[in-house]
């Protein structure tokens, strides 16, 4: 198959991209490369095979150039963990650049549009398993520029073949977002943030890829949503400890409250965002304490014949083997 990838730079669609070279198949990639591992990434990806273009969603005429020729997209690409953007990027970006892609995709004939959204659309905290029926409750920029694009995208149905994927939190070699999380423990420098005891669905990058591949290729996948999670929900407590074993350390048992936590990052975006800086800490980063999830997989299961194959310690196993590797520990 011709695939495009948008945001092919990044973790996952960089991930996505060397497996399908792998596979034979030719891989166009749409990304920029504004860090380090973007570098990386763009690195690994030209050497395998892969034709990049350097350019945006936003940007109408490089997306016509992107999706010639191409049978399957893979839209990656989204504004996500910038704290320091005013909202219009999210939704010139999220939405305005999803619509671009449809648009774009039918004009060239493209068979398949998948299109990566994310379980923040569900907003946090909610009670219960949840699955594809759940109600969406977004709670900031990101997750309501989410859904909007999912209608969007669903507003294409009769024009083109496509599919919704929500993305759960993926890990896995290529990842640089949790390695902070990962060397803090390490180093029993880690501490528990709130109670521990909000739930994670994290799924392994390589199932992660087998899922948005079967979306890429079941009849069954046509025009539906699907959450893709791994195979056991955890709470921030039993994720910790199970880096901490494959890590051959223990976790201190100090813990802070959250609240504090939450003031202090709701002051520094304050102070901050109007300057275009970074803050240090922001609400969003403190998600990883205080959100919880869990997802049943049945339908995935059902429709597109999606099984996880990796367990979270499995996962972090090898997470940490390439963390290892790249010298990042």
């Amino acid at each position: 198959m011709n695939i495009l990838i948008t945001g092919g730079t990044g973790f996952i669609g960089s991930r996505l991209a060397l497996g399908r070279l792998e596979k034979g198949d030719f891989v166009r990639v749409l990304g920029q490369v504004n860090t380090e591992a973007e570098a990386e990434n763009r690195r690994l990806i030209e050497s395998g095979g892969a034709q990049l273009l350097l350019g945006s969603v936003t940007e109408r005429e490089k997306v016509t150039e992107a999706v010639k020729d191409m049978d399957v997209v893979f839209h990656l690409a989204a504004a996500q963990h910038e704290a320091n953007v005013p909202d219009q990027r999210f939704w010139d970006v999220n939405v305005t650049g999803t619509k671009n892609l449809l648009e774009a995709s039918i004009q060239a004939g493209v068979k398949r549009f998948v299109h990566g959204s994310t379980i923040g659309v569900y907003g946090s905290a909610q009670k219960g398993m949840l699955d594809e029926e759940s109600s969406l409750k977004p709670d900031n920029i990101y997750g309501v520029t989410k859904r909007e694009a999912e209608k969007a995208v669903l507003s294409f149905k009769d024009k083109i073949p496509l599919v919704i994927i929500r993305i759960s939190e993926t890990y896995g070699p290529g990842d640089r977002r949790l390695l902070k999380l990962f060397k803090a423990i390490k180093k029993k420098a880690f501490f528990m943030i709130g109670k521990g005891e909000n739930w994670h669905h994290p799924i392994y990058i390589d199932d992660l890829i087998l899922g948005l591949t079967l979306a890429a290729t079941s009849e069954n996948a046509v025009g539906r949503v699907f959450v893709l999670a791994g195979k056991e929900p955890l709470t921030t407590r039993q994720m910790v400890l199970e880096i901490a074993g494959a890590l051959g350390t223990s976790v201190t048992p100090f813990r802070a409250p959250l609240g504090p936590f939450v003031i202090l990052a709701a002051a520094m975006e304050t102070l901050l965002r109007p300057i275009g800086i970074q803050p240090p800490l922001h609400r969003r980063r403190l998600d990883f304490f205080r959100k919880s999830f869990s997802f049943s997989l049945n339908e995935s299961s059902q429709r597109l014949g999606f099984v996880p194959q990796y367990s979270f310690r499995q996962g972090v196993e090898k997470t940490i083997q390439w963390y290892s590797e790249i010298g990042a520990m």
